[in-house]
Formats: structure tokens, sequence, C-alpha cells
């Protein structure tokens, strides 16, 4: 088929329509809480001077990246759930997986850098300002988005030289590169290699990074002597793992594979874990639970207060 007329059908998870309000409400509430969540992150780190930090610097473009990664999959989804119509035009569907592997692909690298700055804060703390200064905080943010770019641009290119066959049925909810593959005409098995390279490279390459920072924070976690600055640090990594866990957990689940060995079926929960509950969760576990933004929260919404209040008397005078 000549690809730009193509448009394809997602199947999704059910046929049943009661199924697909029960999806769309729990999908719609939790995209709501994700960009919520996430909006308040970005607000609160850039107005509060407390947290003009590296590290909420780092978690702000985090949360920014989220909120474009979950856009970029879930209201196709939510539109498909509430019309009961599974079509989405052939630009759609490219655009949708080229932005989900680079949004995708920019968080690992930006996972790595904020596992590095906290390696730099804990282990070498005289020298943190020093080193996360402006100029290499914003250099680091900019190399994961170029350094994403570049390493999902030459896969992208070489599928888009592949014609479709002739069926048009994606066993998905999203235009995941998976079910696609399956779809394509001629030889496959460069575009899969490339595929399985860029996927080594960008999920287990910024997981080593990853790795090897906590543990080199651990081992100085466990040298401090106060069992209060001890707790304090356990408990900020902790945060920390648990979303690496899920993001990487899923991930490699879903990419580090041979194409046709994948169950379509079971990857399509998992890949829920990484585009639905793993931003979700983000907000929460990285910065909503912290106490010093929990802190700035609190100020934010008392000055709130304090101007409805003052405009309200103001009014009635």
């Amino acid at each position: 088929m000549k690809n730009s007329s193509v448009e394809f059908i997602l199947l999704g998870f059910s046929n049943i329509r009661k199924v697909q309000l029960l999806l769309f409400i729990l999908l719609f509430l939790c995209y709501l809480l994700t960009i919520m969540g996430n909006i308040v992150i970005i607000i609160i780190a850039h107005i509060d001077h407390h947290l003009q930090t590296p590290m909420y610097f780092f978690l702000r473009n985090f949360s920014f990246l989220e909120i474009g990664f979950t856009t970029a999959i879930i209201p196709q989804t939510l539109a498909n759930l509430a019309m009961g119509n599974k079509n989405i035009s052939y630009l759609g569907c490219m655009i949708q997986s080229f932005l989900y592997f680079h949004l995708g692909t920019t968080e690992f690298f930006l996972l790595a850098v904020m596992s590095y700055d906290r390696y730099v804060a804990i282990c070498n703390p005289l020298h943190y300002t020093t080193i996360m200064n402006n100029l290499f905080c914003v250099s680091l943010v900019l190399l994961c988005w170029v350094g994403s770019f570049l390493l999902i641009i030459g896969p992208s290119v070489l599928f888009l030289q592949y014609p479709f066959c002739d069926s048009n049925v994606l066993d998905h909810f999203f235009c995941d590169n998976t079910p696609l593959i399956k779809l394509l005409c001629g030889d496959t098995r460069l575009l899969e290699f490339l595929g399985l390279i860029t996927a080594v490279f960008s999920l287990l390459g910024t997981l080593t990074i990853t790795v090897m920072s906590y543990v080199h924070i651990i081992r100085t976690i466990l040298h401090i002597p106060s069992a209060a600055g001890m707790q304090k640090a356990f408990s900020t990594c902790a945060s920390h793992l648990i979303v690496v866990s899920i993001t990487y957990g899923s991930c490699i689940f879903l990419y580090i594979k041979p194409t046709q060995n994948s169950k379509l079926e079971f990857d399509k929960v998992v890949a829920i874990l990484n585009t639905v509950v793993s931003p979700l969760l983000n907000p929460f576990i990285y910065s909503l639970r912290n106490k010093q933004v929990q802190k700035a929260l609190r100020n934010v919404m008392h000055i709130q207060l304090h101007l409805t209040t003052s405009k309200t008397s103001w009014n009635v005078v």
C-alpha cells in the first residue's frame, strides 16, 4: 500500500462498549492527575527561591518531559475509547511513534543526569555548587534532548522507507514499533537490529550510569555518622530508585528482545506501566512527598489565599 494513504486501526484492549467507557474514565483520571501533578512541580520549582537548585531544575525539566510523553499517547487513546473509533491516520501514527520514542529516550538520559547530580551532591558536597553550575546544568539538559534526537532519527528515517503490506490493523492501543514492524513488507532484520541497538544503548547505557552513581551514593551514605542524615539521604535515593525501577523495568521488558518473540497482549499491559502508571507516580514519588516541596506548596497556597481574601475585602469596601 502507498504509505500516505494508510489509515491504521488500533485494536486497543476490548470491543465491549462498557469496558471501553470504563477504561476511558480510568485513563482520563490518570491523565488529569498526571498533568496536574507535573504542572504543580513545574510551577513550584520555578517560583520558590528555595527550590532554585540543580536537583529541582532537572525535576522541572523531567516533569515537562512527562507531560509531553503522556500527551503523545493518552489523548488519542481517550478519543478512540470515547467515540468507539479505532482509526488513526498514517501521519498521526508516525508522529505519535516518533514523539513516544524521542521523549522517552530523553527521559532516560535525564534520569542518568539526575542520578549523577545526586552522586555529586552526596559524594562530593564541597564542590557541588562549583561542578553543577547553571551553564553545566543547562548543557546537560540540552545534551539529553539532542542526543535522544540523534539516536532516534536514524531508525525512524529507515522505517519510513519500508512500504506497508495489505494489513493496517495494529494490535495495540498506540503506535508502538513492535506491532508496526509486523505490518512492513520486505526484510526488516536491519530495522529490528538498529532498534535493538538503540534500545540497548539508551536503556542499558543510561541504566549503567544510574546504577554506578547509586552504588557510590549508598557507600557514602553508609559512612554518614548522623542517623538523621543517613535516613534523609536514603529517603531521597529510595524515591529515585522506585521511579527508575518502574521506568526501566517496563521498557527493558518491552524493547530489549527480538520483535518476533513479542506477545502483544502482555506487551499492552506492560506498556500501561510505562505510559500511564509511571508518569502518574513520578510527581508524587519524586517531589510531592518531599518536605521541601510540601512547604513551598503550602506557602504558595497561603499567598494565594491571602490575595483572594484581600481582593474580597477590597470588593466589599
